[in-house]
């Protein structure tokens, strides 16, 4: 198969669909793998380094659709990126279509194939293509609430540490959820966790014990009163294919104290908060009724060599398939990837992502 590897043009966007590594198990398979020239140069992956792994370099991303069959990127298309789709073509990324609903109906007009990274499931249900970013988030997401705490920017300046111990909530206790839980306790923070199944917060509790940890089970009033007293509230909610429930409303910030932080892990899918809206890394944050909204929608592009490497260890056995089965056959024998189908002939065929967008 003739695979793609286009540069990212996002902001910010310095991961890469395929590390050299990568390319060469699947060159010494005998598929021939395009990549645009620097698309991996500001992680140190250079084009003689992919030259050596089997590929051939172009310079401009229009060669490297126009010479594939499939593409493999991290993010979205872009408007940019839109002209470059047909419909004999295949795209392998994260879409987060019920996140964008105007980019979706462009999607769908190219024709192209389009398969998320987000809704391709394993044997036991879980999402092995987004864990890894899941993960990756989580832990950032400590990251930057706790950089962005500091009075210098915008927050309540506050630190979160045993000198002087401050709130951390954290509602959605899914793979991000579980990584932002263990950063904070490790912080020495007063956490609490936030979710809809009992089942989740009992087996955390087993995990980390009543010491400065409180499990509480989701609903309006009982996350009102949690984000009243925090000083960093991190949203990790997430449903496969859907747009992300607004678990904070507009009207629940008049209860915060003003400078404390909000992270919206969820933003990809929509945002979890009412009053979240997509950010970049060149302008992370927001201030709405006086509280700092983190809404960065490529979170882990921030470590784009760690997410990366992560990233190409959870896709390269699903590249291999469809490369060597083709895609119509790789998607009538594999239901994990089947799942990953989003958009195929002009037509939205996920079932979450076609109820979430209406189209």
């Amino acid at each position: 198969m003739k695979i793609g590897v286009p540069a990212e043009v996002k902001n910010n966007e310095n991961r890469v669909g395929l590390t050299p590594n990568s390319v060469k198990y699947l060159s010494n398979l005998g598929h021939s793998i395009y990549v645009q020239s620097k698309a991996g140069n500001s992680i140190g992956f250079s084009d003689n380094l992919y030259r050596e792994s089997g590929a051939i370099i172009l310079e401009e991303a229009g060669e490297v659709f126009k010479n594939a069959n499939l593409i493999i990127k991290v993010k979205e298309p872009v408007e940019q990126e839109l002209e470059f789709l047909r419909e004999d073509l295949a795209l392998f990324t994260y879409l987060h279509l019920a996140g964008n609903s105007a980019q979706a109906k462009k999607l769908l007009e190219t024709g192209v194939t389009g398969i998320a990274y987000e809704t391709v499931t394993a044997t036991d249900g879980s999402l092995p293509l987004l864990a890894p970013m899941s993960a990756i988030a989580g832990q950032l997401s400590m990251v930057v609430g706790s950089y962005h705490l500091l009075k210098p920017n915008n927050g309540r300046g506050t630190l979160i540490s045993n000198i002087d111990p401050r709130i951390v909530t954290v509602i959605g206790a899914g793979v991000a959820g579980k990584e932002a839980i263990a950063k904070a306790i490790l912080n020495h923070a007063e956490v609490k966790i936030i979710d809809l199944d009992q089942s989740v917060l009992d087996n955390l509790k087993k995990v980390y014990g009543d010491e400065n940890v409180e499990y509480i089970l989701s609903t309006p009033d009982s996350i009102q009163d949690a984000i009243s007293v925090s000083d960093l509230v991190i949203g990790s909610v997430y449903v496969v294919g859907k747009e992300a429930p607004k678990v904070i409303k507009k009207e629940m910030l008049k209860s915060m104290v003003d400078g404390s932080v909000m992270v919206d892990i969820s933003i990809d899918q929509g945002g979890c908060f009412e009053t979240s809206k997509p950010t970049d890394h060149d302008n992370p944050t927001f201030l709405h009724d006086g509280i700092l909204h983190y809404c960065v929608t490529n979170m882990p592009g921030a470590v784009p060599l760690t997410a990366s490497n992560a990233l190409n260890k959870a896709t390269l056995p699903f590249i291999q398939e469809i490369a060597e089965k083709g895609i119509t056959k790789a998607l009538g024998e594999n239901k994990h990837l089947l799942n990953g189908l989003n958009i195929q002939n002009g037509k939205i065929i996920h079932p979450g992502v076609k109820e979430s967008l209406n189209i």
